[in-house]
């Protein structure tokens, strides 16, 4: 189901799709703010002037641009609009971060924290206060009291609550950072700590206020088409799960925005699945412990970050973008690459891999909509071979250990007994689960890790929520 936040950013997205090819999207970028919040419409805010604000950051996002790039608040859109025109992607910082907080948008969400409601009835058997392992709950005028210096936000006394009166209440972005690499700064705005953050997307697809922004290279890519050069789509396998119409349809809907050529990645997943099988075979015939996938490029980070100690027994094999990324540049050695796909984390490991732009799902889906592109009318697209179905289902979770499976076949070393596991979704728990699995406390020979729960099929750009 949509929220009123994903419908704004895809709204946006079409508009200045839209007005890119009608050639006015100079004129209208500082006139849409007040378009879509005249002085007569109800704010969502504030007021209409915040809920202008925050329109201008997140035209600022879709232009390529962090709100911390921000120096000057007079600076008009257009004028970022003409720098972005002009915008050299060789100039680009490989290390910059994908992802900012719009300050603007964001709420200043109060603490998370156990609180009393007025649903409270001062019952005799007092289940609250009995259940609490810190004693942090008091009856004060027969009401429930929690004195917060006490509580450890445990929910005990939530669940025990006969009247359902105790809530615990969240701050969405930081309980869904895995790695607790959001915080509030002395304004109680977020903040993100790019030495802990592992690009997943997760603040970004559950801030309730879209405060989280993306920065996105649809206005270079626009640019390279109407200049007539040469770009190549790499559509990842998760696209199987976001649009209407078969795969083949899709690659057709894609080749009319204006690409060169359209190739499924699920072809460069096909030789992940064989260097990785090969790669976990003398693995295990050299006598180590285990091998763990490295097609999660946050699974990746959080590694690099937070379990070193599993470092030396993640894959040395290249994920399927690289793969495909380098048939590309075989057949077309003068065209750039963008890979099209549901990942935040992709962003950074496409700049440091030489792959030149990433597109996410949403910007896809809003450029088809844009240009009033039917995939369902749309004929199939011939491929000239297709991925055979494990590669198709890389996207999918446990899907890279069943590719292994498959590709090894009979081939394991006689006496050999396979012992795959997955972590299906990271948490705060993950890199504790990953030492334990290094140390061997959790027995295993293969480990698949997915950072988002089912799959990139569920990525945090992924049109279907």
């Amino acid at each position: 189901m949509l929220d009123g936040s994903i419908y704004m950013r895809r709204e946006l997205t079409i508009r200045v799709v839209r007005a890119f090819y009608d050639g006015t999207l100079e004129k209208m970028l500082d006139k849409l703010p007040i378009e879509l919040r005249p002085q007569t419409h109800n704010s969502s805010r504030c007021c209409i002037y915040h809920d202008r604000a925050v329109i201008k950051y997140r035209l600022m996002s879709l232009l390529g641009f962090s709100c911390d790039d921000e120096t000057d608040e007079t600076r008009t859109l257009t004028s970022y609009c003409q720098e972005a025109f002009q915008r050299d992607l060789k100039e680009r910082d490989p290390e910059k971060p994908p992802l900012s907080v719009c300050k603007a948008a964001c709420s200043s969400c109060p603490p998370a924290r156990v609180v009393v409601t007025g649903n409270c009835r001062g019952c005799f058997a007092r289940p609250c206060m009995y259940s609490c392992p810190k004693g942090a709950i008091s009856i004060v005028n027969q009401v429930s009291t929690i004195d917060s210096s006490k509580c450890i936000k445990c929910g005990k006394c939530v669940s025990v609550c006969p009247f359902h009166a105790i809530v615990k209440t969240s701050v969405p972005c930081e309980e869904a950072c895995p790695t607790g690499a959001i915080h509030k700064n002395e304004n109680g705005l977020a903040e993100i700590d790019f030495e802990k953050c592992i690009f997943c997307g997760n603040c970004f697809s559950k801030c309730p206020f879209s405060a989280i922004q993306e920065q996105s290279q649809i206005i270079d890519i626009l640019c390279d088409l109407k200049e007539g050069k040469k770009l190549v789509a790499m559509v990842a396998p998760a696209a199987t799960e976001q649009f209407m119409g078969s795969i083949e349809q899709l690659f057709t809907a894609v080749s009319k925005i204006g690409f060169t050529d359209v190739v499924e990645v699920a072809l460069g997943a096909e030789m992940t699945t064989k260097h990785e099988t090969e790669e976990f075979m003398e693995r295990m015939q050299s006598g180590e412990p285990l091998m763990t996938t490295s097609c999660c490029p946050a699974y990746v980070e959080m590694v690099n970050k937070f379990a070193p100690e599993i470092k030396k027994y993640v894959s040395d094999t290249p994920s399927p973008m690289i793969y495909t990324a380098e048939l590309v540049r075989e057949k077309y050695p003068d065209a750039k690459v963008v890979f099209i796909g549901p990942c935040v984390a992709k962003r950074l490991e496409a700049t440091r891999k030489g792959i030149d732009y990433v597109l996410n799902f949403e910007e896809l889906g809003s450029i088809l909509a844009g240009l009033h592109i039917d995939i369902m009318s749309c004929e199939p697209w011939h491929l000239p071979r297709p991925a055979i179905v494990t590669a198709r289902n890389f996207a999918k979770s446990c899907g890279v250990t069943e590719a292994v499976i498959h590709e090894a076949g009979g081939g394991f070393p006689e006496g050999f007994k396979l012992n795959a596991k997955a972590i299906n979704g990271i948490d705060r728990k993950t890199p504790m689960m990953l030492k334990m699995y290094a140390n061997g406390k959790i027995p295993a020979n293969f480990l698949e890790v997915m950072c988002c729960p089912g799959g990139c099929i569920n990525g945090p750009c992924s049109l279907k929520k």
